[in-house]
């Protein structure tokens, strides 16, 4: 008999415990759905159980609720659990956003987002929404912003020279983001590229505002206006507000 080595063990608990603190933070978000919502609907792995989720609320409950999608992907699985969508030129306002995110600072709940290359639509989803609550699970949350995740940003493709070049000025170290599927640089659902960029964020603020004035630069990956983050644990939750 072949025995797994105890460093396979402990990575496959490892696993277990992210997913179990995934599954807890999306069903903590479930309770703040009300009939009649319309929800915004962030994309990623954490976002997508809460897509689920809320199909199985809508189907089980019998309520009326309505998703805002910010990606293809979240659109799909959208659709597939039942969810009817609209788009932002059919509402007034959004009643909730729920989003993931790739780091969150835990004094301050800033994030960094766009590690799937959705943060221009999310960011317009989450901002626009009456409150905008974050899902991670606990090794998301980190003491310093932005120290081991780069900052993403959309660019359009053909100013990605006067960008780099304006990114290095400023003593940052940035790089296009390329595609392990494909050769060339990642596409984003706007038809963009991403330069990930490692920068200083002790004003995450200032540095959000900066990098959005640099020419070619639709939206970077800095979210500094956030509600609540709700922290899965794999056997708890944990609530944190501004």
């Amino acid at each position: 008999m072949v025995k797994r080595s105890t460093t396979a063990k402990k990575s496959s608990k490892q696993v277990s415990d992210i997913e179990s603190s995934k599954y807890a933070a999306a069903k903590e978000a479930i309770k703040l759905i009300e009939d009649g919502m319309i929800v915004g609907l962030g994309s990623g792995t954490t976002s997508n159980v809460f897509i689920k989720e809320l199909g199985n609320k809508i189907l089980t409950e019998d309520i009326s609720v309505f998703g805002i999608p910010t990606s293809f992907e979240s659109r799909m699985l959208a659709i597939q659990s039942g969810i009817p969508l609209v788009s932002l030129d059919q509402c007034d306002t959004i009643d909730i956003a729920i989003d993931g995110a790739d780091e969150v600072d835990k004094k301050s709940l800033n994030l960094i987002k766009g590690g799937g290359g959705c943060h221009t639509m999310e960011k317009i989803v989450d901002y626009f929404a009456e409150e905008f609550v974050v899902l991670v699970d606990n090794s998301k949350v980190v003491d310093v912003l932005g120290d081991k995740t780069p900052v993403p940003l959309e660019v359009l493709p053909q100013t990605y020279p006067t960008v780099l070049k304006e990114l290095l000025n400023r003593g940052a170290a940035p790089a296009i983001r390329m595609s392990n599927k494909k050769m060339g640089p990642v596409i984003t659902d706007n038809g963009n590229i991403i330069i990930d960029v490692f920068i200083d964020l002790d004003n995450p603020e200032e540095v959000e505002r900066d990098l959005n004035n640099i020419p070619g630069v639709l939206e970077n990956g800095i979210f500094t206006k956030v509600d609540k983050v709700i922290v899965g644990h794999p056997k708890k939750v944990e609530i944190l507000e501004r």
